[in-house]
């Protein structure tokens, strides 16, 4: 498992230099100019020069990248254009916002989940199976927006129960996290129930019901363990969005966090901001990945020696 961990782990670095050459270029490639924030009503060329003097913007690409991934590796995410504060100091600011909501629809999502699908699969071809079939179709085809201002509209407006937006209390993530839940929560009963059928077909389960073991027994504790390997890397790879939060639920519920942040950067065109939450998404689905292989490979060693 150690050998296996590093080789993981040396295989980050050259993912990462791709992953901050797409991040840099693709912020530039966006219509607009951060200085146009800054400029004042009759300001003058010179002026407008000095600005862009200041923040390295009238270095070519290739320059500015350079010196932004010098930064870099000493931990250094640079300073906001518009806000001028360090980009560290408003992610740190914003991300606990996003842990809060991500971790909590995450876990929703998976307990419920591997229910649903443990249920779906016990009752195959039933109408048990069929309604929670059903419930999974409609919980991915229903955007998370709508189901926000739906859930505000009812719950919040007409029976007052929880707050309509912002951040106070843990009354307030409840709606958001069953918005940005229920998608998760179609996806991984979907795959718990697909594995769990093509488990229970193997032949040591065959030889799990002649020796007269119950069959709860078995789904549970034989079939449900063996079927977790694929949906060990559905949630693994939900870890990104687990750091990033839902974009467009922080934004219907107005809550803070590094989806908002983000926007908020995007429509400023605050390059070092938009680059340092990119990068921050971006390296936390890397990690989530790597998460994802640790465990497979500790559940299930030919998963060790598939990827040797």
């Amino acid at each position: 498992m150690i050998g296996f961990t590093l080789r993981r782990l040396v295989l980050l670095l050259p993912v990462f230099f791709v992953v901050s050459l797409v991040v840099f270029f693709i912020i530039h490639l966006v219509p607009g100019d951060p200085i146009d924030n800054l400029m004042r009503a009759g300001s003058t060329p010179e002026q407008r020069l000095q600005i862009a003097a200041k923040y390295g913007l009238d270095r070519s690409l290739i320059e500015q990248y350079v010196t932004w991934m010098g930064r870099l590796l000493t931990g250094d995410l640079g300073t906001s254009i518009i806000q001028g504060r360090p980009v560290s100091a408003l992610i740190a600011r914003n991300l606990p916002y996003s842990l809060e909501l991500g971790i909590a629809a995450l876990l929703f999502s998976t307990l419920t989940g591997i229910a649903a699908g443990v249920i779906a699969a016990s009752y195959q071809g039933t109408r048990v199976d069929d309604s929670i079939t059903g419930f999974i179709l409609l919980g991915s085809t229903v955007p998370s927006f709508w189901l926000g201002l739906l859930l505000i509209l009812v719950f919040a407006v007409w029976l007052g129960w929880v707050p309509v937006s912002g951040a106070r209390g843990w009354s307030s993530l409840i709606l958001p996290t069953i918005a940005a839940g229920l998608g998760g929560i179609a996806l991984v009963a979907r795959v718990t129930r697909i594995a769990m059928i093509e488990t229970s077909r193997q032949d040591f389960v065959t030889l799990l019901h002649a020796k007269g073991l119950p069959p709860f027994i078995i789904q549970l504790r034989h079939v449900l363990r063996h079927a977790m390997v694929p949906v060990v890397t559905i949630l693994s790879l939900r870890i990104g969005w687990v750091l990033g939060g839902a974009v467009t639920i922080e934004y219907v519920f107005a809550r803070p966090g590094l989806g908002s942040l983000l926007i908020r950067a995007l429509n400023q065109r605050d390059y070092p901001l938009v680059q340092g939450c990119l990068l921050m998404l971006a390296m936390a689905v890397i990690i989530g990945a790597l998460i994802g292989d640790i465990v497979q490979a500790a559940m299930d060693p030919r998963q060790r020696e598939a990827r040797a």
